[in-house]
């Protein structure tokens, strides 16, 4: 396996979304044809490249009848989005930027509209009370020989890795039989789970997936601050530190399928909640639009994920102050690439103060959290250098604002920083 998972953070996307391609039905362009979508993303990769990123992980990009996870056709971009040229070319231009590629496989259900597939590879029943998605048979061998074709077919094409969206609701056994086989073809491959909650260490180890979403962490994080209640951050974080023995999770504080994080904690503890996510192990990922602080709430409706799923404009925005703490912290976690697999020990926690303390060999970074509105004065943990934030080293001790935070280095004892 290569090491390239361990330096790659990924700026994700919903394409469908991203472009402005209709999702309704009955609102497809079909009768357009093709529409050629695909390349306003290519007008955002410098951008992920100033951000200090290094991936794009899209959204569905495949044949589908509304939003894309009701795939009719594995094999065919959408035509809402483009065709295999803009895909070629899309492909081309992010590697050309050193920007790896990560495809979303549905590979749970299919839509409903999907042409008649073998016999027994469809299941008597729907997924999660969706009556448009048919659940596949993933006992079935024709199964798991369609899912291996198809994801070689795109790696083949340029792709980097795989998420492969509700793989909770898929057997273990399944990922097992298929991922060996596509590795024997693309053994640099990386595949990401989306798991929501249950035994990760569990699920990784039996489908021999690289990694899986964390819900678990995001949840800490941004419920923690939201609440006022770092002790749930804390929690996460020891049962964070307790999968490393096995994978390297996949991190983040928003996604496609969330309220936004600047919605979820309020505009200004933004920052707190990335000193987190890039202080502490994982694979991290950023949500197109985080970056720049933009609002959106998920509700439970037809239609309530379009506020997190907005079309976004040509070119990149103006920046702002959220875009340059992104920079910032992203700038801190590339010095310390060692952050990937480190564990994080909590060494000062209240509900409204925490200081984490993320350390190997190499160094250590320290992430010194102020929720009060009140300014505070925590353990400095040893830290030696201000590395990113709103606080001052003073000694033994960081000084936070109100509201304030801080992240901080201390370089290895008897050397250098390896940072």
């Amino acid at each position: 396996m290569s090491s390239w998972p361990d330096h790659v953070m990924w700026w994700q996307l919903y394409p469908l979304g991203f472009t402005g391609a209709p999702v309704r039905p009955g609102g497809t362009d079909a009768a357009e044809g093709v529409v050629h979508r695909l390349g306003r993303i290519e007008g955002w990769l410098d951008h992920v490249v100033s951000l200090g990123l290094n991936g794009i992980a899209l959204g569905p990009i495949f044949a589908s009848q509304t939003h894309g996870y009701d795939t009719v056709d594995h094999f065919r971009i959408d035509p809402r989005l483009g065709d295999d040229t803009d895909f070629d070319r899309l492909v081309a231009a992010a590697h050309a930027r050193g920007v790896r590629v990560l495809l979303d496989g549905v590979f749970n259900h299919v839509g409903r509209a999907h042409p008649p597939l073998g016999p027994g590879m469809l299941r008597d029943a729907v997924f999660e009370g969706h009556d448009s998605l048919v659940v596949l048979n993933h006992d079935e061998p024709a199964v798991a020989d369609l899912v291996v074709r198809v994801m070689r077919h795109w790696l083949d094409r340029g792709a980097d890795g795989w998420r492969l969206d509700a793989a909770y609701a898929v057997p273990p056994r399944f990922w097992a039989a298929v991922l060996p086989r596509v590795r024997e073809r693309h053994p640099e491959a990386w595949f990401a789970g989306e798991v929501i909650h249950g035994d990760y260490a569990g699920i990784v180890r039996e489908s021999t997936m690289d990694s899986v979403t964390q819900y678990e962490l995001w949840q800490g994080i941004w419920h923690g601050i939201a609440d006022r209640n770092l002790f749930e951050l804390a929690h996460a974080l020891k049962r964070h530190n307790d999968l490393l023995a096995g994978f390297v999770p996949a991190t983040f504080v928003g996604n496609h399928d969330v309220t936004r994080i600047a919605s979820a904690v309020g505009a200004g503890f933004v920052p707190h909640a990335l000193a987190v996510l890039f202080t502490v192990a994982g694979v991290p990922s950023v949500y197109a639009g985080d970056e720049y602080g933009w609002t959106g709430v998920k509700e439970q409706r037809l239609g309530g994920d379009d506020a997190v799923r907005p079309e976004f404009p040509e070119h990149p925005p103006a920046g702002n102050e959220t875009l340059r703490r992104h920079r910032e912290l992203i700038a801190v976690r590339r010095r310390h690439p060692w952050v990937v697999r480190a564990h994080t020990d909590v060494v000062h926690l209240d509900n409204r103060q925490a200081v984490l303390r993320t350390a190997t060999g190499a160094g250590a970074l320290i992430a010194a959290l102020n929720l009060a509105d009140d300014p505070v004065a925590v353990p400095a943990a040893g830290a030696d250098a201000l590395a990113a934030g709103t606080g001052t080293l003073d000694g033994a001790q960081v000084r936070l604002p109100a509201r304030g935070w801080a992240v901080l280095s201390s370089r290895p004892s008897g050397g250098a920083d390896a940072g």
